[in-house]
């Protein structure tokens, strides 16, 4: 299955992206995409239901907007530094166990919406990534249990203000966190839509000029061993986001260095996860 949320900004309602290309409100069904439905087997649950109700479920507008595919998680877990070529161009070493910092879940936006550059940056960047979402409770998982946890998998761009990151001392939590920084979709694909996870093409354009082009191969760190990793620290809840990190071609990385301006267009997207739009604007006031 393919989950959508669609609608207003804080009044996104659930919906299912069919195989004939069809977008269906699935309201009648639940109210939303959050830790409660994963957490009641909601997608076997919302499988089930669709086999009856798919055909006489309303359509979704074509001009509706889209949300995240998920409702706020609890948290947004990214991990850094998880391809070789992205380790190199930004001059740090390959780490030897997985880089974890925090994105605040109030940076959560949809794939097409406009991303606001925050007050005082200049040096606002991307990062195409796969992001994980996680099914079920997990605590201590083994790698080999680590794909039962698994609800689906989307594309993430997980915009970083560089100054903020690198320069303000700290976590690198200040400039991964601010508001709209975190478009996540179009859809959430449940894990038999995707195939094999780790050899998936990712790609990132800036005003059509190709940045990022790379594979979830070159991942140091693969999918099911994160889940594992992470369990060993802290709780993962149903809903919650594992972002997996980003392949060279960040602005970061360019000689000189390459950041977005307001009116800057990137466009991005995975292998069987779909592709997303975001234009830069300035802070209001600024």
């Amino acid at each position: 299955m393919k989950l959508i949320r669609f609608g207003e900004n804080g009044a996104e309602k659930p919906g299912v992206l069919l195989e004939d290309g069809r977008r269906i409100n699935v309201s009648a069904f639940c109210d939303d995409f959050n830790e409660a439905f994963f957490l009641t087997n909601g997608l076997a649950r919302l499988k089930d239901w669709l086999t009856l109700h798919a055909a006489t479920s309303p359509e979704v507008p074509a001009s509706a907007r889209l949300g995240s595919p998920v409702a706020r998680p609890s948290k947004i877990i990214c991990i850094g530094l998880n391809y070789k070529d992205h380790a190199a161009e930004s001059n740090m070493a390959l780490p030897v166990e997985p880089i974890i910092f925090f994105k605040s879940t109030t940076a959560l936006a949809g794939p097409n919406d406009d991303v606001i550059i925050p007050k005082n940056s200049v040096k606002t960047d991307w990062e195409v990534e796969l992001a994980v979402v996680i099914g079920k409770k997990a605590s201590y998982v083994s790698v080999e249990e680590a794909p039962e946890y698994i609800a689906g998998y989307a594309l993430h761009n997980d915009y970083s203000e560089r100054a903020f990151q690198l320069e303000r001392s700290g976590q690198w939590v200040k400039g991964k966190s601010c508001d709209t920084f975190a478009p996540i979709g179009p859809f959430l694909a449940t894990p038999d839509e995707v195939g094999d996870v780790n050899n998936l093409r990712l790609w990132l354009k800036v005003n059509g000029e190709t940045k990022q082009d790379g594979n979830t191969s070159n991942l140091v760190f693969d999918v099911p061993y994160l889940i594992s990793y992470v369990s060993q620290f802290m709780t993962l809840l149903p809903g919650d986001i594992i972002s997996t990190g980003t392949p060279a071609g960040v602005g970061l990385g360019f000689k000189p260095p390459q950041y977005l301006k307001p009116g800057d267009v990137v466009e991005l997207g995975i292998e069987k996860l779909g592709s997303a739009r975001q234009v830069l604007k300035a802070y209001p006031g600024v």
